[in-house]
């Protein structure tokens, strides 16, 4: 038995969590930095690391170049999320009540929808791939990959997503130890497995790309890996005690989450270099093309492997949306919210197993697009946090009357124009959807829609720079009055929607 920290307690009874959007107690704040480790690797520990190898080759450029944009992109998004959680710690709430210290207490559902958004998506798109990838092993065992086969898939895998976030923080950090041991091992089986695959001369030979190629894969990692989890970056951090190491929580947040994607994404380049086939079929089914190259007897070990690492994100992703959607105003239990994310994710889960035949395509539309304002607030959220030499009064965080206010115009202004910005400066030619966006392009001089940095992604960038360096030339002075006044009489849990 483990308590909260992931540490033997012998004593703990596993129940759903009752913590919503309310303050954790000094009294339940337990563990060190170094507990952070076991559901950052579990969350991103999953096969589809592999797949991403893939994916960066598809922006026409070298196994060299790739590896280049996938390590910087990997280390330097979730290094942001290192440090996000660190806001965590000192303000013992969740990750977007924390930024209300920036955008007021109403003003910050804004960026609280978005974050719900992206959260939904990632469980979404998540339970998905496990659900095709079940019915590709089954499929290959010759015991059906069809529909019926698909549905049972979705439900199983669905059901463990749902209790997971509906269960709560307990149950999450047990989850990820396990899925962190077992997915671990099932992965380095899997490598040797299928290491005569890869053949060097045909990995080096793949023609290296421009720079602009480059900077577009390079904005890919960073969107597909740790800007998908800024804004939920804080959401276990906030269990640490006050006087945890700052330097521990973003160290321990940024090797966790980074380790495993890293050493999946060299292993994915030098698979997909050296098969063109490989490379083609991982885009249409990014977990299941990985089963093609496998002996039959490893089918089920690999099921089970990429079920759990997908699960594992899935998890955190349905916890933090929960927490999101009574940040944005939702008045329910945060269990409530959760189950309620759960039926949205198989919903969408439905629409991608069953309605459509072009994953990639959808896939990086929604990526880059929700990318830009979750960059723009990330950018906004970490100046506020290097301004703030206190931590937060956490009993304002809930009070529109108190010092971080209602509505701040500044981060939202900055907000909005920075994803404006950011999204006249993205394309999304695969999504038709989205065609509307890249109407900058072509007015600052870089060749429009169909120029050489049409598909640069500079908009994420763009977004990320304005947001941090807006709020730190402008904000300064709001910051410095926040935390000239004495400190706010104790909150009353009647004051937190869904405590």
């Amino acid at each position: 038995m483990t308590d909260s920290s992931g540490r033997g307690s012998g004593t703990r009874q596993l129940q759903v969590e009752v913590h919503g959007l309310d303050v954790i107690g000094d009294a339940e704040r337990k563990g060190t930095p170094r507990t952070l480790f076991w559901p950052w690797f579990g969350a991103n520990v999953s096969i589809l690391g592999l797949s991403y190898g893939s994916f960066a080759l598809g922006f026409g450029i070298s196994f060299w170049q790739a590896l280049a944009a996938g390590v910087i992109g990997i280390v330097f998004s979730f290094l942001l999320c290192g440090f996000v959680a660190v806001a965590g710690k000192r303000g013992s709430a969740p990750t977007m009540v924390l930024s209300r210290a920036a955008y007021g207490v109403r003003g910050n559902r804004l960026p609280s929808v978005v974050s719900w958004m992206l959260t939904v998506g990632w469980e979404t798109v998540l339970t998905a791939l496990a659900t095709m990838a079940t019915a590709t092993v089954l499929d290959r065992l010759g015991w059906g990959g069809g529909t019926g086969t698909k549905v049972v898939a979705l439900i199983v895998v669905g059901a463990l997503v749902v209790i997971g976030g509906v269960m709560g923080f307990d149950l999450i950090m047990r989850l990820q130890t396990v899925i962190t041991v077992v997915t671990g091992v099932l992965t380095v089986v899997y490598i040797g497995l299928v290491a005569d695959h890869i053949h060097w001369s045909a990995v080096s030979a793949v023609p290296s790309g421009s720079a602009q190629e480059f900077i577009g894969a390079l904005v890919f990692m960073m969107t597909g890996f740790g800007l998908g989890w800024v804004n939920a970056a804080a959401d276990y951090s906030r269990y640490l005690p006050r006087d945890s190491s700052g330097r521990g929580v973003v160290g321990w947040t940024t090797f966790g989450a980074s380790v495993a994607p890293l050493l999946l994404l060299v292993f994915g380049l030098l698979l997909a270099g050296s098969s063109t086939t490989l490379n083609t079929a991982i885009a249409a089914d990014p977990i299941g093309a990985l089963t093609t190259i496998l002996p039959t007897w490893f089918l089920i070990p690999f099921a089970a492997v990429a079920v759990l690492g997908l699960v594992g994100g899935a998890v955190l992703d349905i916890y933090s949306s929960g927490l999101a959607l009574l940040a944005a105003g939702l008045r329910v239990p945060r269990y409530l919210a959760a189950l309620l994310d759960g039926v949205l994710m198989i919903a969408g889960s439905i629409y991608i197993v069953f309605l459509t035949d072009d994953f990639l395509g959808q896939f990086i539309g929604f990526l880059t697009t929700l990318g830009v304002p979750v960059a723009a607030w990330c950018g906004v959220m970490l100046a506020d946090l290097a301004l703030r030499r206190r931590d937060y009064d956490e009993a304002d965080l809930f009070r529109p009357r108190g010092r971080y206010g209602d509505v701040e115009p500044l981060p939202l202004v900055l907000t909005l124009a920075a994803t404006a910005i950011g999204w006249g400066l993205v394309t999304n030619t695969a999504a038709g959807w989205l065609e509307w966006q890249g109407y900058l392009l072509g007015p600052l001089g870089l060749g429009g829609k169909d120029g050489s940095w049409a598909y640069a992604n500079l908009g994420v960038l763009a977004a990320l720079a304005l947001g941090f360096l807006g709020t730190l030339a402008l904000g300064r002075g709001r910051v410095r009055t926040q935390e000239a006044g004495p400190p706010s009489r104790p909150l009353d849990v009647r004051e937190v929607p869904g405590a």
